[in-house]
């Protein structure tokens, strides 16, 4: 008779490129910040105020719809730079645009602070400022290759080998 012992099935667990965790993070950015703005449409009088054309103080005009829909490409863009960007310039661009976002997701709650919906928008900018910590820590710690011009000290040369020294 044989005897059964469970061994659990160790989940394989393959590293994730760099590239892919940023491209997440700046989805999953994309999904606070767009979500944020829509469940502030339940707040009473956001519908009212926009209907007669005010966003927050600001009226709706053109240039208003101009500047938003900037605002708003700016992250999006980064989902698709993030996969294709070249190493270097990936890990630069993100940096700054990380960077740049961490002071605009704050004024989106500035406003509100002493607020009945203060505690919703400090909730929303805080997820939007740790996925944002997210990618500034994944794009400063970007691995680094050693340069092909530069010899690994550990390996042994390769023109002393095949000369038998």
């Amino acid at each position: 008779m044989a005897i059964r012992t469970n061994t659990p099935n160790l989940l394989d667990n393959p590293p994730i490129p760099v590239q892919a965790k940023l491209a997440a993070a700046w989805t999953s950015f994309m999904f606070l910040y767009v979500y944020v703005d829509i469940l502030a449409f339940y707040k009473p009088g956001v519908v009212d105020d926009i209907l007669v054309g005010v966003v927050w103080e600001f009226d709706i005009t053109q240039t208003w719809a101009l500047t938003a829909l900037t605002l708003l490409a700016i992250p999006i863009f980064m989902v698709v730079l993030s996969m294709t960007l070249p190493a270097r310039a990936n890990r630069i661009t993100n940096l700054i645009v990380a960077s740049v976002q961490v002071p605009f997701a704050a004024f989106n709650a500035v406003g509100e602070v002493g607020e009945p919906w203060m505690y919703f928008y400090v909730l929303g900018v805080a997820l939007e400022v740790i996925v944002l910590a997210l990618i500034l820590r994944s794009a400063s710690t970007w691995p680094r290759t050693p340069s092909p011009s530069m010899p690994d000290l550990a390996e042994p040369n390769r023109a002393q080998i095949q000369m038998g020294r």
